[in-house]
């Protein structure tokens, strides 16, 4: 009865080093699925978002993270902050990470 339980041991035992590549092969398969799904797309993400935000200018439509439009009226480039014109004489202060997307001219009229 015990040479039942012995057999597959052994066996389990002589096939040990062929797992060993199984297993680099997997680690090494993870590591490229996490890299093109979700570094990547990540990095490349930012570096568009912060070549927009070095482009923006004055007069430039632009939206913020939370929606909403307006027009910059004045932008600087030792600062973090750009005006923006939300409404007729009504000019907030906006952090530059904050602008979501640069829009076509004439959006806010057609708005």
């Amino acid at each position: 009865m015990l040479d039942f339980f012995i057999s597959p041991a052994m066996a389990q035992d002589a096939g040990a080093a062929g797992g060993g590549i199984a297993q680099i092969v997997m680690l090494v398969g993870f590591v490229a699925i996490f890299y093109f799904l979700l570094w990547r797309p990540q990095a490349k993400r930012a570096k568009q978002h912060k070549q927009l935000i070095s482009n923006l200018s004055k007069g430039d439509e632009i939206v913020i993270g939370g929606g909403m439009l307006g027009r910059i009226t004045k932008v600087s480039d030792d600062s973090e902050f750009l005006s923006m014109e939300i409404a007729e004489g009504t000019e907030v202060n906006v952090q530059k990470s904050a602008v979501a997307a640069v829009l076509p001219k004439g959006t806010l009229k057609s708005i």
